[in-house]
């Protein structure tokens, strides 16, 4: 089993790294294989709603980033955690940018697997943080993990993260929280429990 981690800041080894790489430690304890993959510097273009992924067949229309690498990892992936600074009480604009498109082209990648947000700030702005990128999870069907506090750290630079005694706490229990949800997924798949849909009916408020 494998847990792709992003790296929604533009600082490759910075605070929200950190934060990763302890989850991603806890993980790898656990015998669950990590990768971080770092969305960089570059800039990420947001949806257009074009609705060109619908009619090929998922992938999205823009190849000139890394939006549909990561839809086909995100296919062999079995959970996914989210990472992100907090600018002015929301995620970085790179990450949204990046899981509206992944979730708008490549959302049967993500369906039914397990999902983290977690937060990085120097102060405040992190619960509103996490509600925005925790709204992609519930939309598309997947359990959302949690540890003993919200998903977050505080610091401005990498060391004062690791100073942040409370917050590389939550980052371990959630790793171990994940692994733990992965492994009763994978349980429940060998006994041939598997998740239930319906057909998407779609509802508009003006007729």
């Amino acid at each position: 089993m494998k847990v792709l981690l992003f790296n929604g800041s533009a600082h490759k080894e910075g605070c929200t790294f950190t934060a990763l790489t302890i989850a991603a430690k806890e993980l790898n304890s656990e015998g669950i294989e990590t990768e971080i993959i770092q969305l960089g510097a570059e800039p990420i273009c947001d949806c257009t709603g074009c609705g060109v992924c619908k009619k090929n067949g998922g992938g999205c229309v823009f190849k000139d980033d890394i939006i549909n690498e990561i839809i086909e990892k995100a296919g062999t992936a079995a959970g996914f955690i989210f990472g992100s600074p907090v600018y002015y009480a929301h995620p970085s604009g790179r990450l949204l940018s990046a899981m509206d498109r992944l979730f708008y082209a490549g959302s049967s990648a993500f369906r039914y697997k397990p999902a983290a947000a977690v937060v990085s700030a120097r102060r405040a702005g992190t619960t509103a943080s996490l509600e925005a990128i925790t709204k992609h999870f519930t939309i598309n069907e997947m359990p959302v993990v949690s540890s003993n506090y919200w998903n977050m750290v505080h610091g401005n630079r990498p060391e004062d993260v690791l100073k942040d005694e409370e917050g590389c706490q939550i980052m371990r229990v959630l790793g171990h929280n994940m692994a733990w949800i992965l492994k009763c997924i994978e349980a429940g798949k060998n006994a041939g429990i598997v998740p239930h849909t319906e057909d998407k009916v779609w509802t508009n408020f003006i007729r």
